[in-house]
């Protein structure tokens, strides 16, 4: 059973009306507790896993948690965090990311003791009439006050229409729900303050929030975003998700270990050798999401191929045959997104030949069968002629 003290303090950088909340837990009222999710994206990583995880410690107090899929505002798309337009999603892309998530999302909750809702139930069957009335409840010039939007406006970059309503929509289905409690990231406290907002005039009890911390990607500089190549998928095989963890920055693991594991913060400060807390921390990931044996297999695998410099134990084949220009193989083998990327992996001595740094951009290679094909620490390939 979680900790109410971890359960308030860890991850979470803002409780609005604390001691209310703390009174609501204590008291024998099961809570409805909220988690928006916007389907933008089909997969969850440690980032987006935080709010789970913090859903799951309610669930097994015996709270009733909440997951609202936006299949309507998806199509919208959040603005929270963003510095421009998100694209507009079709129907299937949203409902394909949105099982998806759902799949992934039950290595961490109990998805069949949940309540999963859509808020495309109540905003198909809205009248304009009856959305202008919601509406009339913000002023523009307190939508405007998001620091996303008036950094824009700042820059002259476009701010449209449909995304000063996102914060309506997200507020409006804090009524429907009768939230009384809504998590999500410090980037969501503007839509969840609009939620509480929008009940009090709805004569409704309103939420509390609770606003997380941010993850901080594997760069150590941004926040955690598959769009910027800097994630660890949950369902990342366990040798790469172990060894994504391994190449954080020092100065981010007490944060990992915080916000992706529940392992008590004084144990790990116990150890002294940042390489060994980052070896502990990527073996808890891994067993969070894989399993006890994965972790374990993951741990000897990364020792085996950093410390021993041996190749992995398993590694992909491709078929393939002919002369290739080293920038061309990369670029195919989808080491590189382009060939200029592919030129810096070569340029930076991080390409290897069966074993062999490779530093001239112009090198043509004749494939042999067998012939192992490296680009980075972890990425191997075997060639098999046709």
């Amino acid at each position: 059973m979680p900790d109410q003290k971890d359960l308030l303090i860890r991850g979470v950088e803002e409780i609005i009306n604390k001691e209310i909340l703390i009174e609501k837990i204590k008291s024998s009222r099961k809570l409805r507790i909220k988690l928006g999710i916007d389907p933008t994206a089909p997969d969850i990583h440690l980032g987006i896993a935080i709010a789970l995880r913090k859903m799951a410690e309610f669930q097994k107090l015996g709270h009733k948690i909440i997951f609202l899929i936006g299949d309507f505002t998806a199509a919208i798309g959040d603005p929270s965090g963003a510095n421009k337009t998100r694209p507009m999603l079709s129907k299937e892309e949203v409902e394909h990311n949105a099982k998806t998530y759902l799949e992934q999302a039950e290595k961490i909750v109990d998805i069949k003791k949940a309540e999963v809702r859509k808020n495309s139930e109540w905003y198909k069957k809205m009248s304009l009439a009856e959305y202008l009335n919601i509406k009339s409840n913000f002023s523009v010039q307190r939508i405007l006050e998001r620091d996303d939007f008036t950094n824009r406006i700042k820059e002259g970059k476009d701010l449209r229409c449909h995304e000063i309503d996102y914060p309506i929509l997200q507020a409006y289905d804090s009524v429907v729900l009768r939230s009384d409690l809504e998590v999500g990231g410090t980037d969501q406290k503007f839509n969840m303050l609009a939620g509480r907002r929008l009940m009090e005039k709805s004569n409704i009890e309103p939420q509390e929030i609770m606003t997380l911390k941010i993850l901080v990607g594997i760069d150590g500089v941004k926040k955690m975003s598959k769009s910027l190549g800097n994630y660890v998928g949950i369902t990342e095989k366990p040798e790469e998700i172990y060894g994504k963890i391994m190449s954080i920055p020092d100065e981010q693991i007490m944060n990992y270990f915080e916000l992706c594991t529940d392992i008590p913060l004084s144990e790990i400060k116990k150890i002294e050798n940042p390489r060994d807390q980052k070896a502990r921390l990527a073996y808890e990931i891994v067993k969070i999401y894989h399993g006890k044996d994965s972790a374990q297999r993951a741990e000897q695998e990364f020792k085996r191929v950093f410390r021993e410099k041996l190749n992995p134990s398993e590694i992909e084949e491709v078929q393939l045959h002919g002369v290739w220009n080293i920038v061309d193989l990369l670029v195919n083998l989808k080491f590189a997104k382009s060939k200029s990327e592919a030129t810096r992996l070569i340029e930076q001595c991080a390409v290897k030949i069966n074993g062999k740094t490779e530093a001239n951009r112009f090198l043509k290679i004749e494939l042999k069968d067998r012939m192992i094909i490296q680009a980075g620490k972890r990425r191997f390939v075997r060639v098999k002629i046709k």
